[in-house]
């Protein structure tokens, strides 16, 4: 039932690589800030029950504007200093639903997920408590250690992970209390958390798409704004 998936928009981050003095996902494409481009693809999609966008401190205002006219905005509170702040406070905001509830985290700086990948998280979830989305890398990836190549992983075993990522509500939440205890907490997204704290929990993998680009360097925005009126009618 779409009551029962609560997608939370990730919008703490500052945009210090962009160098626009104030955080990336109010900055426009096509017309409308990238936080509504998010907003929308979660408020539209019959799957989805409800959207929580966690702000960047101090642009909570601007953030609520943002996301009002969306029907299905159900809170806009304010993030942490970190990623994992932030995914934290959505947390706190959701302790009192219940384990078996979905919920898709997503960076608001990806303002052209759409449908189809959405679909695939959820059902994945259907009999999963883990779910990443990723596309091949067409790179060659490489270990470095002290400015040497260490090792060169095989190209075909490496995914680019992209988000929304989905659990089951339960899954995070422990995964994120054992995480909390450990004082040598370092991680960039929360399928990490997941791995490294609920090992045995199994992280389906669903297709992304070339598409759901994350704007973080200036060339990004350029990308940005050309998808952007390619979607225009």
């Amino acid at each position: 039932m779409a009551t029962r998936t609560v997608a939370v928009v990730l919008a703490g981050g500052v945009g210090e690589r962009m160098g626009a003095g104030r955080p990336k996902q109010l900055m426009e494409v096509g017309g409308r800030p990238i936080l509504a481009h998010a907003v929308h693809a979660f408020d539209a999609h019959p799957g989805i029950g409800e959207v929580v966008v966690v702000m960047a401190p101090g642009h909570l205002r601007e953030a609520a504007a943002i996301a009002a006219p969306f029907g299905k905005t159900a809170a806009v509170i304010e993030g942490g200093a970190t990623r994992t702040a932030s995914t934290v406070a959505a947390l706190r905001l959701l302790e009192d639903r219940p384990d078996d509830v979905r919920v898709l985290f997503h960076d608001a700086a990806r303002p052209f997920v759409d449908r189809p990948v959405i679909d695939r998280v959820l059902d994945a979830l259907d009999d999963g408590e883990a779910v990443a989305v990723g596309v091949p890398s067409s790179d060659t990836i490489v270990v470095v250690e002290d400015g040497t190549v260490a090792s060169m992983p095989p190209r075909e075993t490496l995914t680019r992970f992209q988000t929304p990522q989905g659990f089951r509500l339960g899954t995070i939440r422990k995964a994120y209390e054992l995480a909390l205890a450990d004082p040598g907490l370092r991680a960039t997204d929360d399928c990490g958390i997941v791995h490294r704290y609920l090992p045995d929990v199994p992280i389906r993998v669903v297709a992304g798409s070339e598409r759901n680009l994350k704007v973080t360097q200036p060339l990004d925005a350029v990308i940005a704004e050309h998808l952007a009126s390619e979607e225009a009618p």
